[in-house]
């Protein structure tokens, strides 16, 4: 049950009273919240400190965090919103963390599926329900997106050297960024058994770092294609660094633009920005490109479950419009277009690794963005970030590796890359 936090998180003994006494200062969707909080959440305390009042919810000791509540209104955004309401919150500074991470929050949070659970408590929908009628009429006022030119040091500050936004791969937990993109990028060229003078090419290309990786240590001669001006100016330059300007072609446009015939198709990342209309278009674009006996693969976040849950913070302030395609329209699409699957991996755990390393360079680079960017936008890339790692611990999140051929009668190696 909701209880009193203990003395070494600096409750005076005056303020040693009942449950009752603790939240009577707190407006009533604090008790709401502390309520399903109490009910649900396993593993671990939160602890909430609003001016002199201290209070916490949870059972066990998987993890303990402790939240400094500067604007009671974060209940309510809570209570109304979820998890765009606790991101909204931490941007507007309406509680900062005191001790521990809020992602281990976030993962106990998920892990709980208090909204499941809370739709079977008919007492508990009740009270949920005022809340969630109101954040119904302040629609129109919340679902205006906040758009920020976020310049290429926001993503040089967090990413590695080869500017790779998209989940990295650990061949162990000490591994460090470069080596979990590294890691990646070979796990890649290996399952697509790429060898010398292999025609490459990369649907969303970003910086060219794949295909850079590739023709270094591969031979392969790689084609890439971007819908970004930045990033298709970003990997020519890169290109030209590396001196690989007679391998490696970059290209601005979309997959309708594509030309020509490839041994070696890639996409990583990329997939999840394609409207789902456009998925037969998509798959049938690889299809028409792959040589008869060429191999592809498709990299992107998906999820495990039957319907596609769009994150509303995600799509409001990171990534907007973007989906998480499930494996059932991934291999529909490949087998529509006359692809044969050939193996498909979920390394969502990755992510985590790969987001931990994220978070913590932001972190490191935030007294120099910070001369730049106002404290809203660079906690909004720090919420993000725990809900990376959140969700690779315990959401219907998915990364998905799906190899497939042109060729039906493709073999693999006996034992899996």
């Amino acid at each position: 049950m909701t209880q009193l936090v203990s003395n070494d998180l600096g409750l005076s003994d005056r303020s040693k009273k009942s449950t009752s006494h603790v939240t009577s200062g707190l407006p009533g969707s604090a008790k709401v919240l502390f309520e399903l909080l109490d009910k649900y959440l396993k593993g671990g305390k939160v602890h909430f400190r609003v001016g002199d009042i201290e209070a916490s919810a949870g059972t066990g000791n998987g993890f303990e965090i402790v939240l400094r509540v500067n604007d009671a209104r974060l209940f309510s955004r809570v209570l109304r919103y979820g998890n765009l309401g606790l991101g909204e919150a931490y941007m507007d500074g309406d509680f900062v963390v005191e001790k521990g991470e809020l992602h281990e929050f976030m993962t106990a949070c998920l892990r709980a599926d208090i909204d499941k659970r809370v739709a079977k408590d008919v007492r508990l929908v009740a009270r949920l329900l005022a809340f969630r009628v109101r954040a119904v009429f302040e629609s129109s006022t919340k679902s205006v997106r906040r758009h920020y030119d976020a310049g290429d040091d926001i993503f040089e500050s967090f990413l590695d050297r080869t500017k790779t936004y998209s989940c990295g791969y650990a061949q162990s937990s000490d591994d460090d960024l470069e080596s979990l993109q590294r890691n990646k990028m070979d796990r890649i060229c290996r399952k697509l058994q790429l060898r010398k003078d292999d025609r490459l090419l990369d649907i969303g290309c970003g910086f060219g770092g794949l295909l850079i990786f590739a023709a270094r240590e591969y031979g392969a001669m790689g084609a890439g294609i971007t819908t970004s001006r930045s990033h298709a100016e970003g990997a020519i330059r890169q290109v030209n660094d590396a001196g690989l300007e007679d391998r490696i072609v970059i290209s601005l446009g979309d997959f309708h633009t594509i030309t020509g015939k490839y041994d070696r198709i890639v996409s990583v990342g990329m997939l999840e920005h394609v409207p789902r209309r456009e998925y037969g278009n998509y798959f049938r674009c690889i299809a028409g490109h792959l040589v008869p006996n060429g191999l592809g693969l498709v990299h992107t976040i998906g999820c495990t479950s039957d319907r596609n849950r769009h994150d509303p913070f995600i799509q409001k302030y990171i990534f907007p419009g973007s989906n998480q395609p499930r494996l059932s329209e991934i291999t529909g699409g490949l087998e529509q277009s006359g692809l044969a699957i050939l193996d498909v991996e979920n390394i969502a755990i990755h992510y985590a690794y790969t987001a931990h390393h994220w978070l913590a360079r932001f972190r490191a680079g935030q007294e120099r963005l910070a001369q730049r960017y106002d404290a809203s936008f660079l906690r909004m890339w720090e919420y993000f970030f725990h809900c990376a790692i959140a969700a690779s611990y315990a959401s219907d999140s998915a990364v998905f590796q799906t190899l497939f051929s042109a060729d039906r009668t493709a073999r693999l190696p006996l034992k899996r890359v």
